[in-house]
Parts: structure tokens; C-alpha cells; sequence
């Protein structure tokens, strides 16, 4: 099944996609649901970010050749991890497909692209199994992990080079009938190919991560895991990047910069 949150007439919605339509409901995917209206052309609609988490998790440098990269280029805490490790990103940096995705003016240096796979739980999970992990995983989407490495390099934290606003593009919609781990990531700059990997090549794969989380943390419906990508790729205002997932779909989101008079106002 394919569950998309959806905008029509300024009003948002879940709904499911059958057929190129969007048949909308009352509710939402994890707390309960019934068929509301007719359905809709999918193109007569404005897709949303396909969920708004509770709590944000992200995985950051699951991928081999990832953190050989991040190596390279100095990053010192580029190791290979032994115990699966979680960070957190601001919902407030979170948009749709085709939103643009804005680079701050005053950002200077690399602005970088990072496909990634993203788990959608749900249901309430605390101290789970490896199967209880496997069926808290109501499906998967895509996400884009929009990075300033300028500022991830020279701040304390992740505060702005990962979580500034339209930094985490997700959807377009949830696929609930994938083998997500047997996918293939491709990433596009204005349609050409840029990078491709297999997705399940991670050093520790999505139910390891909601172990370790629910060892500590209750993950709740609508929760969501963006978890890492094998690819970093450099992307400039005026380009669209795409993220597309095999059995998924495709993220696109064209790349703007933030207008100056926008920057002026925040000083």
C-alpha cells in the first residue's frame, strides 16, 4: 500500500494512492482510518512531506565507504562505530517534494546532497526483539539529508548544517509492500546520475537501530529513521537533485539560493 499526506484546497489530508489517484481518509495511518470522499487525481494534488514525526532519528556514517570519505577529508570522528549510534534532526527542516530546498546566503562553502533510506514506525515500542523490530516498521520512504559542511566543520553542533529549514527533504509518499533492503539508491543532479549503491549495504540496518533506540527511548507511530547514505555529492542553486529508491519512488527538489533581502532581515 502507498500512503501519501496530501494538500488540496489548503486543506491536508492522508490518503492512499491506487491508480495514479489519491483516495483520501479521516485519520491517519497509525491510529485509525476511514474512507473520506472521492478519490483525487494524483496530479491535481500538492503532495506533503508523507509524515510530520513525533521524533526525529537519524543515523549518521552507516555506510563503509562513507566513513572512509568523511576520513578523507578530516573529519575525526570518521570511524567505523561498534554499537549502533542516533542523532536527532528539527521538523522544522523538514519539507515536501518539489519544495526547493533553500541555501542560506551566507553559507560559502560545500552544500551537499545525501540520499537516504527512511523507516516509518508503527506502533509504541520499548525493549523489542529483533522481530518485534522488523514488524514496528509500518514501511519506508526517502529522505534527502541536505548538508553545509562548512558549518558542520567550524560549529559544536549540527544545530544549522543539518537542521536550517528545507534542509530534510522526505516523501513523496510512505511504501508499505517493499523489500527496502534489497533496493537500490540512485542520486540525480538535473536528471543525469550522479550516484548509485546498494541500499542494504549498511553496517547496521534499521532494526539493529530500533533495538538500540527502544533499549532507551519508546519509539512511537509516525516516528521516523533516516538511516545514513553511502554517497555525498555536491549540488548548486539552479539545480533540481533527485533521491530515488527502487520499489519506493522518487524525491525531487530543485535547489535555490535564499534571496539576500531574506538574509538581511535576520541580522
Amino acid at each position: 500500500m502507498r500512503w501519501c499526506r496530501f494538500e488540496r484546497g489548503g486543506v491536508p489530508s492522508y490518503g492512499v494512492i491506487v491508480d495514479e489517484q489519491v483516495c483520501p481518509v479521516d485519520g491517519d495511518p497509525f491510529a485509525g482510518h476511514r474512507p473520506s470522499g472521492e478519490p483525487v487525481a494524483l496530479a491535481e494534488v500538492r503532495l506533503l512531506a508523507p509524515v510530520l514525526p513525533p521524533t526525529f532519528f537519524a543515523v549518521g556514517l552507516n555506510y563503509a565507504s562513507h566513513i572512509e570519505h568523511a576520513r578523507e577529508r578530516g573529519y575525526a570522528l570518521a570511524v567505523m562505530p561498534e554499537r549502533p549510534e542516533i542523532g536527532y534532526r528539527a521538523n522544522s527542516a523538514l519539507i515536501g517534494p518539489g519544495e526547493a530546498i533553500v541555501k542560506p546566503a551566507d553559507c560559502t562553502g560545500r552544500f551537499e546532497t545525501e540520499g537516504e533510506l527512511v523507516a516509518v514506525i508503527g506502533r509504541r515500542v520499548r525493549h523489542c526483539s529483533r522481530e518485534q523490530a522488523v514488524d514496528a516498521v509500518f514501511g519506508w520512504t526517502i529522505g534527502n539529508d541536505v548538508s553545509a559542511r562548512e558549518w558542520q566543520r567550524s560549529d559544536r553542533t549540527l544545530w544549522r548544517s543539518k537542521n536550517s529549514d528545507t534542509f530534510k527533504p522526505m516523501g513523496p509518499w510512505i511504501e508499505t509492500d517493499v523489500d527496502a533492503l534489497a533496493a537500490t539508491t540512485t542520486v540525480s543532479l538535473d536528471d543525469t546520475e550522479v550516484a548509485r549503491f546498494a541500499t542494504g549495504d549498511m553496517i547496521f540496518d534499521p532494526y539493529d537501530y530500533i533495538r538500540e533506540i527502544s533499549r532507551y527511548i519508546t519509539l512511537m507511530p509516525g516516528d521516523v529513521l533516516w538511516m545514513g547514505t553511502e554517497s555525498v555529492v555536491a549540488m548548486e542553486p539552479g539545480q533540481t537533485v533527485g533521491v530515488t529508491i527502487s520499489g519506493i519512488g522518487t524525491l525531487s527538489n530543485p535547489v535555490e539560493l535564499e534571496k539576500s533581502s531574506a538574509a538581511a532581515e535576520e541580522k
